[in-house]
């Protein structure tokens, strides 16, 4: 795997403060919004769109040899059999996020399906993660998934992980112990995604969705100060004065020590004028002005 990829937590402060960039994005439906770009967390499921399609899988699920299989290893099985791409064409790929159906994803290149079909793992683990990576469109009509009207993305990339590989490629700082170290990484990971209504299409989340698979360093660092007897206790985001001919945001980290209450913070500004957001300033002291 590649690594270069907050409701509020108690005490974590988000504040959202930019908007959308417009694009064009294919789908159907009617109110729709101007669309814009995403970069979301979530898992990513298959979806009847009607029955006819159902029956059409279990139609293939009985001429392959499933024996001994659970009916997600048997659908993971045929669906990856290219003589079955008409069927991966044929489903609704649901992006859930928190448990929501959020998005439903349609590749802007026809030959991604195959990244939809890496993403069904088949056995799946309440630790998966699916980054999206694309345009957000309009609501899909009624008909288009079985009733279902969420706005459609479609995808350019799609990056499909375990939070454990995620965490073992970030490597452990020297003077940090192994069984401290892991806790400070899952607490960082657990708390972007926690983040209210993080659909990953506003700015600042898409800022920290990128921060949070593709910067390691936000992990170390607060593993450090966690070493330091301080807590992650504030993180915010807001455009950056250097955004005059591109939309910069910052994201400052706030670490207050338990005993003397000192608060000090991190600042790293992340680039997210395009489609893919990419780091500008590495975590770096700040001070308020």
């Amino acid at each position: 795997m590649e690594l270069s990829q907050l409701a509020e937590a108690p005490g974590l402060t988000v504040v959202p403060q930019c908007g959308d960039a417009p694009c064009g994005c294919g789908g159907g439906g009617k109110g729709a919004a101007a669309a814009s770009f995403v970069y979301a967390l979530g898992r990513i499921e298959p979806r009847f769109p009607r029955v006819s399609v159902e029956r059409e899988m279990a139609q293939a699920i009985g001429r392959d040899q499933t024996s001994g299989l659970t009916d997600r290893e048997a659908l993971h099985r045929v669906l990856s059999n290219p003589a079955n791409r008409y069927l991966v064409r044929q489903l609704c790929w649901v992006l859930t996020i928190e448990g929501l159906e959020t998005y439903l994803l349609q590749p802007r290149n026809p030959q991604d399906y195959d990244l939809l079909v890496e993403a069904l793992r088949p056995t799946p683990r309440l630790t998966d993660v699916d980054v999206v990576i694309g345009l957000r469109g309009p609501v899909a009509a009624p008909e288009v998934c079985n009733g279902l009207m969420v706005p459609i993305v479609g995808f350019d990339q799609i990056y499909s992980f375990s939070v454990d590989q995620l965490l073992d490629a970030i490597p452990r700082p020297e003077g940090v112990e192994e069984e401290r170290y892991r806790p400070s990484l899952e607490e960082v990971f657990s708390r972007v995604r926690q983040i209210a209504d993080n659909a990953g299409a506003d700015d600042e989340h898409r800022a920290l969705n990128y921060l949070a698979v593709r910067y390691p360093a936000i992990y170390t660092r607060t593993a450090e100060y966690h070493e330091r007897n301080s807590s992650l206790t504030g993180l915010e985001v807001r455009p950056s004065s250097l955004g005059a001919t591109r939309k910069i945001v910052d994201v400052i980290f706030t670490y207050t020590h338990r005993t003397t209450d000192v608060a000090e913070k991190l600042l790293a500004r992340v680039d997210v004028t395009d489609e893919f957001p990419f780091l500008t300033t590495k975590l770096s002291p700040y001070f308020d002005r």
